[in-house]
């Protein structure tokens, strides 16, 4: 063995034992969906030469392969490994309850004893006879029976007035004695070697993720219906919870919206070949073994449960959140042979103002990130034919500079309690649908479907059946109502036998021009307040050649405050005398 080995060997080496809960404090902490990543910081005092710090008290359910060493001062860090801290049960006896026990059963055979004596007294009571006593001394003989069941009555009393008050103690020592355990939760232990150049004074930052922690965006929506700008307040709120296992106490809170992944690499597309089959009778395909392969990493294998650690912030600045031991900057700790794990895709969105305290509950805590005031199209639909009902929607534009995260929403109109609504994920400047509920102040009336019968006379072959519907639509608002999309639809034959013309809206279905194109005619004005058109005529990716084709339009209304009108709608169904149509009266 080479001199200077063994002159390592005999160095000493100094052990220095810290706890997360008392000696290190939370510098920051940046939570994702899912995934917590905890920054500690600890300013222990080191010897000069070898140094090895055990950091206790983390949580179990700490990512191995995410710990990361990192601090300032003259030393450098040689190893890290990382392993668990055996867990005892919790403590079931004790001196003390051992005592009570005794004494329990002490007492209780002393009330035996003492339920005897009085059955005793009871039996010579009852086997008195009159021939053996004298008269003159009956007197006496029952005194001094009625003093001894006394004198028994009493002591058996105080001997269950102890039984209870022992039995009473015996349970709040069992009591004391479960809540005396080891905490499951924290049973992760540090092992950082260090050689230090001089006695000093270090901070060290340990950097771990954690699962068992998440947050979910959660929003309230304000929608006021007498405004025109600006008639949308949004309140984006996040609802955190975590169950660790340690307490998140005034620290430091940043948001996550990515999560950080593994496996970024572009896939491969692997070879795609064509051969003609041939089958094989009489054998058999075997498949073979993979190889086994050793997963290493910058050229070492990893051992089990170990972290690297290393310098991360080259530009010479202080781990965030952590405090200043020199006043001139002393240098960054070196690392010798380690590797950091990177943060992966990390992009911090919310930095939540001032200190944020998150005990390890499992409960949900609701910050607030932002209040903007967005606009809003508000939209009425409705299918009267189901149901006399008028939708409200608002078409909500992000034009804020955060993303929305898919969440909930609490929807109120007006100031009350409408709904709750899913919000779909939201860009800048993108826009989504806002489902805002009934609106009442809308009143539709599908009156009763009329039908007349036209039998097939000298001029006229076939059977026709004419269909008319109107729908009646108020609105009762103080204010105008700029877009109504009432839904309707006319039935489509299957048969060419049955021929369904609509007559009112007068809609064509699209036709190909002479160069084969197909065109969607334009809608039909109806009236300055009404246009019909085919469903889907008005999506930018709908299909020319299916519009119309399922029988489905709808009007496009507007009314003014206190407005109505009414809807017609007719066609007529063409066939042979005598046929008898399904579906005809749906």
């Amino acid at each position: 063995m080479p001199p200077n080995a063994i002159a390592n060997a005999s160095r000493a080496v100094s052990e220095v034992c810290l706890s997360c809960q008392t000696d290190s404090k939370i510098a920051n902490v940046s939570l994702y969906t899912g995934l917590a990543e905890v920054t500690r910081v600890f300013e222990p005092k080191l010897k000069k030469g070898d140094n090895k710090v055990i950091v206790s008290g983390l949580p179990d359910v700490l990512v191995p392969d995410s710990l990361r060493v990192e601090g300032r001062g003259q030393c450098t860090i040689y190893e890290v490994s990382l392993s668990d801290i055996p867990s005892s049960g919790p403590m079931t006896t004790s001196d003390r309850l051992e005592d009570l026990i005794k004494q329990k059963i002490r007492l209780e055979k002393a009330l035996m004893r003492c339920h005897k004596a009085i059955a005793a007294v009871q039996s010579f009571q009852n086997s008195i006879a009159v021939r053996h006593v004298k008269a003159d001394e009956l007197a006496n003989l029952q005194r001094g029976i009625d003093a001894a069941a006394e004198e028994w009555d009493l002591k058996q009393l105080d001997l269950e007035e102890q039984i209870t008050e022992v039995t009473r103690d015996i349970e709040q020592e069992q009591v004391a004695l479960g809540e005396v355990k080891v905490d499951n939760k924290l049973r992760k232990r540090v092992y950082i070697t260090l050689v230090a150049d001089k006695e000093c004074d270090v901070e060290i930052v340990l950097k771990y993720a954690v699962s068992s922690a998440t947050w979910d965006p959660t929003y309230a929506i304000y929608v006021k219906m007498d405004t025109k700008e600006k008639a949308v307040k949004l309140i984006y709120k996040a609802a955190i919870s975590q169950n660790t296992g340690e307490s998140w106490n005034d620290i430091p809170l940043t948001l996550e919206t990515v999560t950080p992944t593994t496996g970024l690499n572009i896939p491969e597309l692997q070879p795609w070949t064509l051969s003609m089959y041939k089958p094989m009778y009489g054998k058999y395909l075997r498949k073979s073994a993979a190889a086994s392969s050793l997963n290493t990493f910058g050229g070492h294998s990893m051992r089990k449960e170990s972290a690297a650690s290393s310098d991360s912030e080259s530009d010479g600045g202080p781990p965030r959140g952590g405090g200043r031991l020199h006043s001139s900057r002393p240098p960054n700790i070196k690392a010798r042979g380690l590797t950091v794990t990177s943060k992966g895709d990390i992009n911090a969105t919310f930095s939540v103002p001032g200190l944020m305290t998150i005990p390890s509950d499992g409960a949900s805590h609701t910050v607030t990130i932002m209040e903007v005031y967005l606009d809003a199209a508000m939209s009425w639909v409705t299918v009267p034919k189901k149901s006399p009902k008028a939708h409200l929607t608002a078409k909500i534009k992000n034009d804020s500079e955060y993303t929305l995260l898919r969440g909930i929403a609490s929807i109120y109109v007006n100031g009350s309690f409408i709904s709750r609504s899913d919000i779909p994920t939201v860009s800048p400047q993108e826009s989504f649908d806002c489902p805002l509920g009934i609106d009442p102040a809308v009143r539709i009336t599908y009156h009763p479907r009329s039908k007349k019968v036209t039998q097939p006379s000298f001029t006229r072959r076939n059977s026709t059946y004419l269909f008319s519907q109107r729908i009646s639509i108020s609105n009762t608002k103080a204010t105008p109502i700029s877009y109504l999309k009432v839904r309707e639809q006319v039935p489509v034959s299957e048969d060419s036998n049955i021929t369904v013309n609509l007559t009112s809206p007068g809609l064509v279905l699209p036709q190909a021009n002479k160069k084969g194109v197909i065109i969607v005619p334009e809608p039909v004005k109806i009236s300055s307040q009404v246009v019909a058109r085919w469903e889907g005529a008005d999506e930018p990716e709908m299909d020319p050649g299916q519009v119309g084709k399922d029988g489905k339009f709808n009007w496009v209304c507007s009314l003014q405050a206190q407005g109505k009108l009414v809807l017609l709608l007719s066609w007529e169904v063409v066939c042979p005398p005598g046929t008898n149509i399904e579906g005809l009266d749906a």
